[in-house]
């Protein structure tokens, strides 16, 4: 038997299912933009980052944490999974803690799916539901939104076969913004069978404000199917240490257990976490920042006649017209990044994350000029 000589292709036959995969694609960095254009300061509005900064008590708990960096992380982040039992009023066992939600939905995916197993899933909404199916083989069944990019029980139940294994909903979705009334979330998992897993991503949760959204932990203590996502990205402020966790009955946290890396969450994003659920005058603050900015961004764009949808996230789409991509652009060269939603097939969209009062008016600032320029 001989082997390639050095410096000849790989002769080694990657599996079938990678042809199918879309690796996700970030918002680009302030620092890219920096070197690419020649600025000094960049608004990033572009990854739904907590504009506010981490909280506080976070950073305490990171810097109380150094010490022991020679010791290895507690492989079932028992404390944070104490302290989100104590905040959500469930058990410690209910809770599976992972490197950022992304890692849960490839346990889940891992888990549950076989090859030619079929997930159902909104559409438009957050690829990595997707990417996971596909990385086991399985089917991605896509539901579109309806208009308003309003979710539809009936919709999803209409596509159901006895292959459905998993159905996801993102609510507060990204990147709609939009979400699924209790009501209609209850009228899709009363007319499921009982084989089929529920993942709520509630990753937005905090920002929503609708009086009858769900997080979906009442439907977890009625013993339920459903498993809810949710990251310390978000309003904790700590997406660059990379901290989600899953909620669920006993059973579903066990399964998942089975398919997780030891080790998956480091010490410093595990104290950091737990403080952070105390930390409630950083949520609130955090929550108020918000709420005025989407109030500010919709004054803004309404002025500038740019349609938008209302949103119960930390971010806004935008419609921009046939001319979004030129807009995308224009707006990086003035040193402020959003995100292009063609990856959505929504190709005249931008998606715009709230920022600060001053980040929000340079965002608009800039659209006005643009728009000047244009006519």
């Amino acid at each position: 038997m001989t082997r390639a000589g050095e410096g000849s292709e790989p002769q080694i036959t990657p599996r079938p299912a990678l042809g199918r995969l879309k690796p996700y694609t970030a918002g680009k960095p302030i620092w890219e933009v920096q070197q690419e254009y020649g600025l000094d300061r960049v608004i990033k509005l572009a990854s739904n980052e907590n504009s506010l900064g981490p909280s506080p008590k976070a950073l305490q708990a990171i810097q109380n944490q150094l010490p022991d960096l020679h010791r290895y992380p507690d492989e079932r982040s028992s404390v944070l999974a104490q302290a989100l039992g104590r905040h959500l009023g469930l058990a410690a066992n209910q809770f599976i803690v992972t490197n950022g939600g992304d890692e849960l939905i490839m346990l889940i995916s891992r888990a549950y799916l076989e090859p030619g197993d079929e997930i159902v899933v909104p559409d438009p909404t957050f690829s990595e539901y997707e990417f996971g199916a596909f990385l086991m083989s399985g089917t991605v069944i896509k539901v579109p939104l309806r208009e308003p990019y309003a979710f539809s029980a009936e919709d999803m139940l209409a596509v159901m076969t006895e292959r459905t294994k998993i159905v996801y909903l993102c609510t507060p979705n990204n990147p709609t913004g939009t979400y699924m009334p209790e009501t209609e979330m209850r009228k899709l998992l009363d007319s499921l069978p009982d084989r089929v897993l529920v993942v709520i991503d509630t990753a937005y949760r905090h920002y929503a404000t609708a009086s009858d959204y769900s997080d979906g932990i009442d439907f977890i203590k009625s013993g339920y199917p459903v498993i809810t996502l949710n990251t310390f990205s978000k309003i904790y402020g700590l997406a660059g240490i990379r901290v989600g966790y899953g909620a669920a009955s006993e059973g579903i946290i066990r399964t998942l257990l089975q398919v997780k890396e030891p080790f998956n969450v480091n010490a410093l994003a595990q104290a950091a976490a737990a403080a952070a659920i105390g930390d409630e005058e950083h949520v609130d603050a955090s929550r108020r920042m918000n709420e005025q900015g989407r109030h500010q961004i919709y004054e803004g764009l309404s002025r500038l006649s740019i349609p938008y949808a209302e949103s119960m996230s930390n971010f806004i789409l935008a419609e921009l017209g046939e001319h979004a991509d030129i807009i995308y652009q224009q707006l990086l060269e003035r040193g402020i990044i959003v995100r292009s939603a063609k990856g959505w097939g929504l190709p005249h969209h931008l998606r715009i994350s709230v920022g600060t009062a001053e980040e929000n008016q340079g965002l608009l600032d800039a659209l006005r000029e643009i728009l000047i320029e244009s006519k």
